[in-house]
């Protein structure tokens, strides 16, 4: 069960991708699964430019409330970035590469929050 903590850095990030349209924003609670962080959130952008601006997003909201990633990996080549904050790990996909490395699937028995479950809107 993931700490108030966790769901609000997950929402506050869920929120900065959004505003930036990001899509197929899936939470997963990895919570017990994994040893080195409590919940994936999982995004996809149109194109590259659009991940660099989704990860400038997150980083800056996440920030603003006192956050800083611990490891960031993948800026230069902006396709796949992920960003490691302890508690959570974002990672921002273009959607060729997100359906390529079906990161979603390696965790089908862990509890996930869709945009809706995130707070965020959905038209």
């Amino acid at each position: 069960m993931l700490t108030d903590d966790t769901l609000g850095a997950l929402r506050t990030a869920a929120a900065a991708a959004h505003d930036k349209k990001a899509f197929r924003l899936t939470a997963i609670d990895v919570d017990g699964l994994t040893s080195y962080t409590d919940a994936f959130l999982i995004c996809s952008a149109s194109n590259e430019r659009q991940v660099g601006a989704i990860v400038d997003a997150v980083q800056s909201r996440l920030r603003s409330e006192g956050k800083r990633p611990l490891h960031v990996e993948g800026e230069a080549r902006s396709d796949w970035v992920l960003m490691d904050y302890g508690d959570i790990v974002v990672h921002v996909f273009t959607e060729e590469r997100r359906d390529y490395y079906a990161l979603d699937s390696l965790w089908g028995d862990a509890d996930r929050l869709d945009a809706a479950g995130l707070g965020l809107e959905t038209p």
